[in-house]
């Protein structure tokens, strides 16, 4: 089973929010998902980016991939650089 770190729509008609799911890559975008790693809010100003960044690198040293979107989500929370051994402190 390859596991992927990816987002699922949530929110009103042209008010989306999203979760930060860790999911089968074979399920739909918006179905079935094993845990919710955090959420992105991308209408607020600046953008709400709420990661739980030990859930995350847990994740992605079992060998989860995360979509383009999330890798950078990844960056912004401080959850990728962890993952790769460069977090600055």
């Amino acid at each position: 089973m390859a596991v992927k770190l990816r987002l699922v729509r949530m929110g009103k008609k042209k008010q989306p929010t999203y979760r930060v799911v860790a999911a089968d890559s074979r399920s739909p975008r918006n179905g079935r998902f094993i845990e919710i790693v955090g959420t992105y809010q991308p209408r607020q100003e600046p953008s709400g980016v709420a990661i739980d960044n030990t859930k995350a690198v847990e994740w992605l040293r079992k060998g989860a991939e995360p979509t383009e979107r999330v890798q950078r989500l990844l960056k912004v929370s401080g959850a990728w650089d962890e993952f790769k051994g460069t977090a600055s402190s």
